[in-house]
C-alpha cells in the first residue's frame, strides 16, 4: 500500500502567509498614526510624503541584491534575517525625534525588509507544486493586505490607550517571534525535512537546484521581464496611495472624523485582499483551461481598466460614501493583477526566481516611492485639492493594463532553466 504524502508544504504556506501579515501590520500602522506624528515632530504635507517614500526607496534599490541572496542562500536564512531587521526598525520608529531621524530610520527599515518576497517566492518553487503558485501567492498577499487592514481599527483602538512611540514597540516584537519559529522549523529543500516524506517531495516536483550564475543580459533584454516592471510599477503606485495617504484624504478631503477614517480605511485593504486571492484562484482555473499564457494575463487585463475607471468615479463624486467605495472597488479589481503577476515571475525565472521576483518587485515599490511623494507635493503645491493624485492613479493602472498584452507567461527566460 502506497503511502500517502505528509502535508509539510501546507506548513510553509501557512508560516509564510503569518510573514506577510506581520509585513503589512508593520508598514500600514505609520499611516494611521501619521496624524499624530505629523502633529507631535511638527511634519508638513511634503515631509511626511518624504517619510512614507523612505521606506519603498530603499525596499525597492535592495530588492535585486536581496532576491539574488535568497537564490543563493536560501529562505531559511535569508527571511530570518529580513524579519529580525524589520521588526527592530519598527520599534526604533517609536524613538524618532524629528524629520532627519524618522526618514533614516525609515530608510533603513525599507533596506532590511527587502527581500521578503522574493524570499516567499523561492519557498513556494521549492516547496510547492507549479500548479498552486497562483493561489499560493494570491493567499500570501491576501493575508498581508488583511494584516493591513486590521491594523487600520487596531491602531486607532492602541492610540487611545498609549502613544504612537509605544506601538511601534509592541508591534515590533511581533516579528521577532515569528522569526524565532521560522529558523527553527523550515528547511530550505523539503528533501531534508523530518516531516516531508518521498511522496510529499515527488507530489512537489522538487529537485536539487545548483547554485548558478545570473544570466542578467538575458535578463535586461528579456521583453516580459521589461513589461512586468512596468505593469508592476503601474499597479503599486495606486497600491501605495491606499497603504499611506488613505487615512489623511478621508478626513481631510472628505469630512471624516479619526475613528471613521480608521475603520473606513480598511475597505479598500479589504478588497484588495479578496482581489489578490480571487485573481491568484482565477488565473490557475483559467490556465487548466485556456493556457498558462492566457491564465497569467486575463485577470489583469480586465481588472485594470475597471479600476481606472472606479478611481475616475471616485474622483468625480460628491459623495464621501460612495467615494470610499469607489476607491475600495477600484483597490480590489487592479489587485486582480497582482498573484498573476508573482506567478508569472516563477514561470519565466526558473532557479533565478528570486532574483526575477526581486526585478519585479523593485520597479513595483519605485512605483510605490513615487506615489506618496506626488500627493504630499501637490498638496504643498495645491492645499485641500486631491483629485490630480487620484487622476494619476488612474492613468497607471490604464498604462499596467496594457503592460499585460506583451507578457507571456509560456516563454522561460533563457538561461534560468
Amino acid at each position: 500500500m502506497d503511502t500517502p504524502p505528509t502535508r509539510a508544504r501546507y506548513v510553509v504556506l501557512t508560516l509564510t502567509l503569518l510573514l506577510t501579515a506581520v509585513a503589512y501590520l508593520d508598514r500600514v500602522c505609520i499611516s494611521t498614526a501619521s496624524g499624530d506624528i505629523k502633529r507631535d515632530l511638527g511634519l508638513g504635507d511634503a515631509e511626511l510624503g518624504y517619510v512614507f517614500s523612505a521606506f519603498t526607496f530603499s525596499y525597492a534599490l535592495f530588492e535585486i541584491p536581496s532576491g539574488w541572496l535568497a537564490d543563493r542562500f536560501g529562505p531559511r536564512l535569508m527571511l530570518t534575517r529580513i524579519v529580525v531587521w524589520w521588526s527592530l526598525m519598527t520599534a526604533a520608529t517609536g524613538l524618532a525625534r524629528g524629520f532627519a531621524s524618522l526618514f533614516v530610520i525609515r530608510l533603513l527599515f525599507g533596506l532590511g525588509e527587502a527581500g521578503a518576497f522574493p524570499g516567499i517566492a523561492r519557498a513556494f518553487a521549492r516547496w510547492l507544486p507549479r500548479r498552486d503558485h497562483g493561489r499560493a501567492f494570491g493567499l500570501a498577499v491576501m493575508t498581508g493586505v488583511l494584516g493591513g487592514a486590521l491594523t487600520q481599527p487596531l491602531v486607532v483602538t492602541m492610540l487611545r490607550h498609549m502613544d504612537w512611540r509605544r506601538a511601534f514597540a509592541v508591534f515590533g516584537a511581533v516579528g521577532l517571534v515569528w522569526a524565532a519559529g521560522w529558523y527553527s522549523w523550515f528547511r530550505d529543500d523539503p528533501r531534508d525535512h523530518r516531516d516531508a516524506n518521498a511522496a510529499e517531495v515527488a507530489l512537489i516536483g522538487a529537485e536539487p537546484v545548483a547554485h548558478a550564475a545570473v544570466p542578467w543580459g538575458q535578463l535586461v533584454r528579456n521583453r516580459s521581464l521589461a513589461a512586468l516592471c512596468v505593469m508592476y510599477g503601474g499597479t503599486i503606485y495606486g497600491w501605495y496611495f491606499f497603504l499611506t495617504w488613505l487615512p489623511q484624504y478621508l478626513q481631510r478631503a472628505r469630512g471624516f472624523a479619526l475613528r471613521e477614517a480608521g475603520w473606513l480605511s480598511a475597505m479598500p485593504l479589504v478588497c484588495i485582499a479578496l482581489g489578490v486571492f480571487t485573481g491568484g484562484w482565477w488565473s490557475d482555473l483559467l490556465i487548466r483551461r485556456h493556457g498558462l499564457r492566457a491564465g497569467r494575463r486575463v485577470p489583469g487585463l480586465i481588472g485594470l481598466p475597471l479600476a481606472a475607471a472606479a478611481i475616475l468615479f471616485s474622483v468625480a463624486t460628491s459623495s464621501p460614501y460612495a467615494a470610499t467605495a469607489g476607491l475600495s472597488l477600484g483597490a480590489g479589481l487592479a489587485a486582480l493583477a497582482v498573484a498573476p503577476a508573482w506567478a508569472t515571475c516563477l514561470d519565466v525565472g526558473g532557479r533565478h526566481a528570486g532574483v526575477v521576483t526581486g526585478t519585479m518587485n523593485m520597479f513595483g515599490n519605485l512605483g510605490g516611492t513615487l506615489s506618496p511623494l506626488v500627493v504630499g507635493v501637490w498638496l504643498q503645491r495645491h492645499p485641500g485639492s486631491w483629485n490630480g493624485p487620484l487622476v494619476t492613479v488612474a492613468v497607471c493602472y490604464a498604462v499596467a493594463a496594457v503592460c499585460w498584452l506583451a507578457i507571456d507567461a509560456d516563454r522561460e527566460i533563457p538561461g534560468t532553466a
